[in-house]
């Protein structure tokens, strides 16, 4: 990450929550409601495939959860249902992410309603979900904007730093200002607010600037050694280049500013096509760039990236996770693991490893070709 000479280069891919939940004991509602079933389902695949990082992307959770539980049914497949005592309940699939039922119909905001002075940061992946004016947990409040962070929500990151010490690379996630105000009104209602009222999107991106600061900084403090920044739609099919330099670069550039001067390396993650806006996304101060969707499911050349931004930034990405890892053999993963790590290495500054999110049911012997890859490579030509 910061261009220096390395043994090898790192792996590191960012595992979906289907592949966790498939590929460990784990059960779903452990997984996504205690920091411990978490951390355990991190660490053990870390060790599994090798990886010289592990990204912890979910929040940490409060170890009195079941307090507001009234019961979990399991059905035949493995799927959870978690009926809380407020009436609502989560279904947690075996191999996907939560889906919130509640029991009151609570419906996104329209612009109009909303007080940017409360928009400071939202969560889609704690209990309860989505709300606005947002709150943690099941229990309504308002929080106070000087304490806005549950200290529970840094367990997760405790246990792993523990556990891991410093044989590994441990990475925190903040949802970036651009992605908040998106999740706030859904992506529909949120893209035509850009052009029907771009003054408002903006005093609400600035009020999630102040929270990402903050949470990120928080994750510091927990031992983290660098922070990345999911701003996950923030690319072409979305947002036309002059957009993304119009709402997500002021923002995403002044969180990124405040997490550098702690000395704690911070990159992006952006899906898709990017092949427009790379020299855009350096604008943000970034220090490194994820994802590097090739085609067809992006839009990211390796070898003309690395010409236009590579000395600027770091790459992590770039192998294809569906129709590579998910679709090809061992060796073919190999190899395209090895032609990856020629392009990507020159110069130092790359991470080997999926583009986006490994998916549920990839084979775990591809994963492993990947750290087989990387030694056999060595280190960055």
């Amino acid at each position: 990450m910061k261009h220096q000479p390395v043994d090898r280069v790192p792996v590191m891919c960012q595992l979906s929550i289907g592949h966790y939940l498939l590929s460990t004991a784990i059960s779903p509602s452990e997984l996504w409601y205690t920091s411990e079933g978490f951390a355990t389902a991190l660490i053990e695949l870390q060790r599994r495939y090798r990886f010289d990082g592990i990204l912890i992307n979910l929040p940490g959770s409060s170890p009195e959860w079941r307090a507001d539980v009234e019961r979990i049914e399991r059905d035949e497949k493995g799927d959870e249902t978690i009926y809380w005592k407020n009436g609502d309940q989560a279904w947690c699939p075996h191999d996907d992410n939560v889906h919130h039922i509640r029991s009151k119909n609570l419906d996104r905001p329209d612009i109009e309603d909303v007080d940017p002075d409360k928009c400071y940061y939202n969560d889609p992946h704690c209990v309860g979900g989505l709300k606005y004016p947002f709150y943690y947990g099941l229990h309504p409040c308002t929080p106070d904007l000087g304490d806005y962070f549950p200290d529970y929500l840094f367990r997760t990151i405790d246990r792993v730093v523990l556990e891991v010490g410093d044989t590994v690379s441990v990475h925190g996630e903040i949802f970036s200002p651009f992605t908040q105000l998106m999740e706030l009104f859904s992506y529909e209602e949120g893209l035509i607010n850009l052009i029907t009222h771009p003054d408002k999107c903006k005093a609400i991106l600035a009020g999630y600037t102040r929270g990402c600061i903050t949470y990120a900084r928080r994750q510091i403090e927990h031992g983290v050694d660098a922070i990345l920044m999911s701003s996950a739609f923030a690319g072409g099919g979305f947002i036309s280049p002059h957009q993304y330099e119009e709402f997500v670069v002021p923002w995403e550039f002044e969180v990124n500013s405040q997490i550098k001067e702690t000395g704690i390396p911070v990159y992006t993650h952006t899906c898709g096509e990017i092949g427009d806006r790379l020299e855009a996304m350096t604008l943000t101060g970034l220090d490194g760039i994820d994802t590097l969707d090739p085609p067809p499911l992006g839009t990211v050349n390796l070898v003309e990236a690395k010409k236009r931004v590579g000395e600027r930034v770091f790459f992590k990405g770039n192998i294809d996770p569906v129709n590579t890892l998910l679709s090809k053999s061992r060796e073919d993963v190999r190899q395209d693991a090895l032609w990856r790590l020629q392009v990507g290495s020159v110069g130092s500054g790359f991470i080997l490893s999926s583009a986006c999110s490994v998916s549920p049911r990839t084979p775990p012997e591809n994963l492993g070709a990947l750290a087989e890859a990387s030694e056999e490579f060595g280190p960055a030509k």
